[in-house]
């Protein structure tokens, strides 16, 4: 859920807190307080608006308290001035490649220069060697490296939301991936490298273990641009990253919509 940290930055004169309170606001709630009143509300609605926008940037807000000052919230005479800084708080994306091989270390490095989580699930230790990962030493990302024996029991450990890319060396461990996925119910997006044909054997196992229809419908494959048809490692991780950008996007449209629409009820309240 998008939400904005208020901070009283400074204070000039008398205020109900001292510099340094803050509070988080949501679309629909707010935890922590920087002194009520008119103070208090019209950073709360300022907050509001910025979230809805989608603002990205900070934004100061400075304001009066005295009966001289316009207020909207009833008024507050403690006879000071302060100085508020609101700062949207943005949750980063969180991506969970299963498999680093030649395409999953190239898509690792792709998504390493974006602000996100990036968790890399492998069984075979020698796959997330220090020196094999040493090309991710300057990736804005935080880094998550799990070698798991049994790679699925990592779907369980992985933040709500993060969005699954399943490319191991083993169709039976993506097999067990896939079906792991479609059991959780925190997961984002869930994606799968490989044939039509290699769907198909899926499909009907996935089936064979009670998974409806629609739930394996669920999983995108093949995944990436269709029309980047090239074979290489670094095409491929190029088509399958910029498929994913594009979920984020939609995925930050939609959130910022929700808040807009939650101002808007908050405002007819």
């Amino acid at each position: 859920m998008p939400a904005a940290l208020v901070t009283l930055v400074s204070v000039r004169g008398h205020a109900p807190r001292a510099a340094g309170a803050k509070m988080v606001v949501t679309p629909d709630t707010a935890y922590g307080s920087i002194g009520g009143g008119n103070l208090e509300e019209t950073a709360v609605e300022r907050a509001r608006d910025l979230i809805a926008r989608g603002v990205r940037s900070p934004e100061h807000l400075e304001l009066a308290l005295n009966e001289r000052a316009p207020v909207e919230h009833g008024q507050q005479c403690c006879g000071g001035e302060v100085s508020i800084l609101l700062e949207p708080l943005l949750v980063a994306p969180s991506v969970a490649i299963f498999g680093i091989g030649h395409v999953g270390l190239e898509l690792a490095r792709v998504l390493a220069r974006h602000d996100l989580e990036l968790h890399l699930v492998d069984s075979r230790r020698d796959r997330l060697a220090t020196d094999r990962l040493a090309v991710l030493d300057d990736a804005v990302a935080r880094v998550h490296v799990h070698h798991a024996p049994v790679p699925e029991l990592v779907l369980g450990q992985v933040p709500a939301g993060t969005h699954v890319l399943i490319m191991t060396h083993d169709h039976a461990e993506d097999a067990a991936l896939c079906d792991g996925a479609l059991r959780c119910q925190h997961l984002g997006s869930v994606g799968m490298i490989g044939s039509s044909a290699k769907w198909r054997r899926f499909e009907k196992r996935l089936a064979a273990e009670g998974h409806s229809p629609d739930a394996v419908a669920g999983i995108r494959t093949p995944i990436g641009l269709p029309d980047l048809s090239g074979k290489e490692p670094a095409v491929i991780a190029v088509s399958v990253a910029a498929d994913l950008l594009r979920v984020f996007e939609s995925e930050a449209g939609a959130a910022v919509g929700s808040a807009r629409d939650a101002g808007r009820l908050g405002a007819h309240r």
